[in-house]
């Protein structure tokens, strides 16, 4: 795996975690889910600019694969990047660490909808020019998992 365009962190909360203070499954969506917001307002202009211009982005799967366990109050980098632009379509990618430890990875794939009649339609040019230029640009020298690479 190259390239990773988007760093977000994370902070295991108490309330993300079992009675052995391992992270909830559920919770690394919702780790996906603060990434994925974060890159498109750095990138796009976020959610609300998609929405203002009369397109939202619904998700239409999810993929997971855990490998270890976060703990409570664990430091965590979720790092994204966006593939398989085409169409009405895309996918994020996530790989979640904690240091230099793979923790999770997995996908989201969405749809574009118009926001008024609520029927796919194809990925506005403005929002693809968005996504090119992330992906385009490299994070800073070292910045990058070194565990991202396979």
């Amino acid at each position: 795996m190259d390239g990773w365009t988007t760093e977000t962190l994370v902070r295991v909360r108490f309330a993300e975690t079992d009675a052995q203070a391992v992270a909830h499954h559920a919770a690394y969506l919702v780790w996906f889910e603060q990434a994925r917001v974060e890159y498109l307002e750095r990138w796009a202009g976020g959610y609300p600019a998609l929405r203002a211009r009369g397109v939202e982005a619904v998700v239409t799967q999810a993929d997971l694969r855990y490998l270890v366990p976060a703990r409570f109050d664990d430091r965590l980098s979720v790092w994204t990047r966006c593939r398989d632009v085409r169409g009405a379509r895309f996918r994020f990618e996530y790989l979640v660490l904690r240091g230099g430890e793979r923790l999770a990875e997995g996908w989201t794939s969405h749809a574009c909808i118009d926001g008024r009649t609520l029927q796919p339609t194809r990925i506005p040019a403005w929002l693809r020019e968005a996504i090119v230029r992330a992906e385009s640009e490299r994070p800073a020298a070292g910045a990058e998992p070194a565990a991202a690479e396979a």
